[in-house]
Parts: C-alpha cells; sequence; structure tokens
C-alpha cells in the first residue's frame, strides 16, 4: 500500500532540491578564466544538469556496436571549455621558459619531457589545438592550471562529453543529422585540408561550445570499454569507467582526419600504444603520442567543487610505464 504522505514529503524534497540546483546555476553563468601574470584567458560556459540518451540506436547511420543499447543518463551541471585548449595556452606548461611567473611558486610543478619532435606537425600554433599529448600528460595540464588559477579543471567523463555535446538533441549531430550541414560546424576530413585549424572558425552548438565534432578529438576521463554501456544498461547518474589500465581510454569528437561518421555525438574511440610507435625511448614517454596530431583538451570545472584531499588524490596518480 502507497504511503501518501511519506511520497508527498519526498516530492517535496525532491522538488526543493531541484530549486536549489537551478538558483545556483543561475548564480553560476558562463565566465572567463584568466591566467594570473600571463596576458592568456580561456572561456567557460554553463552547462544546466539534466538527462539524456546516451548512445545511439541501430538505425543511424555510422552506428557501431560500443554505441549501444543507448541509455538514460542523468547528469550533474558543469562548465566547460567553449574551445579546445590551444597552443597559446598548453605551451605555458609545456615550456617552463614561457612561465613568467616562477614567484607564484609553479616552477615545481613536473612539466613534459621535451618532445623530440615539432608537436604541431606544421600545421599551426598561434590560435590552433594542442595536439598529441597523453591522458596523463592532460591530466597534469590540469594539475598546473590547478596551481596557477585555484580552480579545479579536469578532463570530461564520456558521458558529460556526450551530453554537452548533443545540447538537448537526439539527432546524429547537435545541429542535425543532415551530413550536408557538417561543414558549417566542423573541420573533417571533406574540408581540413589534412590540418587542425583556429578554434571557434565554426558555428557552434546550442550550448556555445566549438568544434565539439572535429578540428581535433578530445581526450576523456574515461577507460574505453567496448561493451560498456551493455554492462551498465539501467539509468545512470555521472557514470565513469574508472581508468585502471593504461590503454585504452576513451576518446571523442572525431578530427580533421576523419569522415562524417566519426563525428557524431555518440561515436565512441579507444587510444592506442601504435599512437607511440616511433617512440625511440625506452621505456616511452609517459607525456607524447608522436602519432596522435588528432587527439587534444577540453575542459570541464564541476559545480560541486571536490574536497582538498580529493583533488590532491584525483592529480596525484602515478603514470603507468609503457614499454
Amino acid at each position: 500500500m502507497i504511503n501518501y504522505k511519506k511520497f508527498n514529503l519526498l516530492f517535496a524534497f525532491l522538488l526543493f532540491l531541484s530549486e536549489i540546483i537551478i538558483a545556483q546555476e543561475k548564480k553560476n553563468p558562463h565566465y572567463t578564466q584568466n591566467i594570473p601574470g600571463v596576458n592568456v584567458k580561456f572561456d567557460m560556459k554553463a552547462i544546466p544538469g539534466g538527462e539524456f540518451k546516451m548512445g545511439s540506436p541501430g538505425i543511424e547511420p555510422g552506428h557501431k556496436p560500443d554505441e549501444e543499447p543507448a541509455r538514460l543518463v542523468k547528469i550533474s551541471p558543469f562548465w566547460m571549455s567553449s574551445n579546445e585548449i590551444t597552443w597559446d595556452i598548453y605551451e605555458l606548461f609545456v615550456y617552463q621558459d614561457y612561465d613568467q611567473t616562477k614567484s607564484l611558486g609553479v616552477d615545481a610543478i613536473t612539466r613534459p619531457s621535451k618532445p623530440y619532435l615539432d608537436m604541431t606537425f606544421g600545421m599551426g600554433k598561434e590560435g590552433h589545438p594542442a595536439v598529441g599529448m597523453t591522458q596523463f600528460n592532460a591530466l597534469q595540464f590540469c594539475k598546473w592550471l590547478y596551481t596557477r588559477t585555484g580552480v579545479f579543471y579536469r578532463l570530461p567523463t564520456e558521458a558529460e562529453w556526450e551530453y554537452a555535446c548533443r545540447a538537448g538533441s537526439q539527432t546524429a549531430f547537435s545541429f542535425g543529422s543532415d551530413t550536408a550541414l557538417l561543414s558549417d560546424y566542423a573541420w573533417s576530413r571533406s574540408n581540413s585540408m589534412e590540418k587542425t585549424h583556429p578554434v571557434g572558425g565554426k558555428k557552434p552548438n546550442q550550448w556555445g561550445l566549438y568544434d565539439m565534432h572535429g578540428n581535433v578529438a578530445e581526450w576523456t576521463l574515461d577507460q574505453y570499454i567496448p561493451n560498456y554501456y551493455s554492462l551498465n544498461p539501467g539509468k545512470a547518474s555521472d557514470p565513469l569507467a574508472k581508468a585502471e589500465n593504461l590503454y585504452p581510454h576513451s576518446v571523442r569528437g572525431g578530427s580533421f582526419e576523419d569522415d562524417a561518421t566519426a563525428l557524431r555525438s555518440a561515436a565512441r574511440r579507444g587510444s592506442d600504444p601504435n599512437w607511440k610507435r616511433i617512440d625511440p625511448q625506452i621505456p616511452k614517454s609517459n607525456w607524447w603520442f608522436p602519432e596522435a596530431p588528432f587527439v587534444g583538451i577540453r575542459l570541464v570545472r564541476p559545480f560541486i567543487t571536490p574536497s582538498k584531499e580529493q583533488i590532491d588524490a584525483f592529480y596525484n596518480q602515478k603514470p603507468i610505464a609503457d614499454y
């Protein structure tokens, strides 16, 4: 028998909680993050919490088995960088000489080994997305950024990434399913001339995020597990396939090298040790993928900031040696 009193109390509590979240989101609009001591900044867009169907139906052109079964996912609110992180920002982390604010005490942060080749691959630097870093490298960049700004940044989860990419849509792309429109929103194999392009040059999605389709693919936090959706078919809240192995990690969005099917909102890809095939070092570098000029970074800031202990534990995970 239904206890209507308890049901009404629970409903009232949930309604109260939703009102609090909505009020908090209104107090936390889009913002620009400045990096102290240098004339460099980036924009963050407020992404509202909500529910969406993650994955794709079998009838979607380009659908793959790792995108099924589509499942309902609930996402907490967060901020996401409106653009992929560019070399203008990333080089401050990579090259200590570029960082002119050693008085802030950040020069002790572990930085990447100097790449032994041009990691722009001759595609361009100013305004172009930074590419070729490992997921560990990307996470250490987030740690450096936290030390510089005091704000906790990380990579998006797969679920956060797809939710933000879709921006309320359930079609193959955020703008619909007509691939004839793709060139208005994305740099792909058909129009990129086989290189990256300055971020923000195409139309954004409905939530003001640029290059979610194409230009460069983007790291997520998740371990790439092909059948992950079928292992967890029910409704999920902020799911994360915790990474415990060096390979593969999930990469999203497709790149300038890919055709339209790889740029779909639901398309998934795992990192590959072949991306280090020409690395002459033993063990291989923890920092760079010399054959992955198509992978970059987009940042997320969770609405609820983790504790100092949680932040330290997150940033100080040891890399796994790659032989």
